[in-house]
């Protein structure tokens, strides 16, 4: 286990892993702070840039205070942190204004900005739907390890997609992106054998349950899972609910054996 540190959040002793995510230990201690590309199950990237805060560091006069994203700052004994300075709420303010003008109609922007007191922005509304976190990206590359897909372009034209924009043939249709994406852009629709997911021109064949017949995945996801997990084929052939009425038949039958 990682040695705990203790550092100082808003004045209040916070203690945590060392060098863990500064962002995870201020959550952790019940402290508030915005983001939207940031999820447990992937590294930080820093790209949204709402998780902003000040840090201190040094001591004896000889202190150094700057802003940092919080997600990929590590926490280090005696560090100071500041989440609700005007400096960080006015650097905030932009953020949100910037994602309100990229993406003015989705509804998880709006309320997260509303929330920390922005309703309105000065920028040209671009009316797109992707806040281009890249979190989709990274679980798939990751995670899943399938790496299908990717930012594409520079500047004002930049976006995720598929290599040279065109189907994504390594997309086994797992539904991970779908998952992490935090303003619900990316979509999936299930319908009879077939998982469709319009945003990378993708279909994938379904596996439907031995024993009620919902989804257990798609056909690509398991394949790619039989290799990499050695388990069971009960794993393969039957979705979680399932799973666990399963395994807990066997565990009841294992226990009077």
């Amino acid at each position: 286990m990682s040695k705990e540190v203790t550092f100082l959040a808003n004045g209040k002793e916070v203690r945590a892993p060392a060098e863990s995510s500064l962002l995870t230990a201020l959550r952790s201690a019940g402290i508030d702070v915005p983001s939207m590309c940031h999820h447990d199950a992937v590294q930080p990237y820093g790209s949204c840039r709402l998780c902003l805060v000040e840090v201190e560091t040094g001591s004896h006069g000889k202190t150094k205070r700057r802003l940092t994203t919080s997600c990929n700052y590590p926490v280090l004994e005696g560090l100071r942190v500041f989440t609700d300075t005007e400096k960080v709420a006015a650097r905030r303010r932009v953020v949100f204004e910037l994602l309100l003008a990229e993406c003015p109609a989705a509804p998880e922007v709006q309320e997260l900005a509303a929330k920390y007191g922005v309703t309105s922005t000065r920028y040209q509304r671009r009316e797109e739907d992707c806040i281009l976190c890249g979190l989709c990206a990274r679980v798939c590359r990751e995670v899943v390890g399938a790496e299908a897909i990717e930012f594409q372009g520079r500047g004002g034209v930049r976006q995720m997609g598929t290599p040279f924009t065109d189907t994504a043939e390594r997309c086994t249709g797992c539904g991970a992106c779908v998952y992490v994406c935090p303003v619900g852009c990316i979509g999936l629709e299930d319908r009879g054998t077939t998982r469709t997911i319009d945003r990378w021109k993708v279909q994938r064949e379904l596996v439907l349950c031995r024993e009620c017949g919902g989804v257990v995945g798609t056909v690509a996801q398991l394949q790619r899972l039989r290799k990499r997990v050695p388990a069971e084929e009960a794993i393969f052939t039957r979705c979680a609910e399932c799973r666990r009425k399963y395994y807990a038949a066997k565990v009841a039958v294992e226990g009077h054996m």
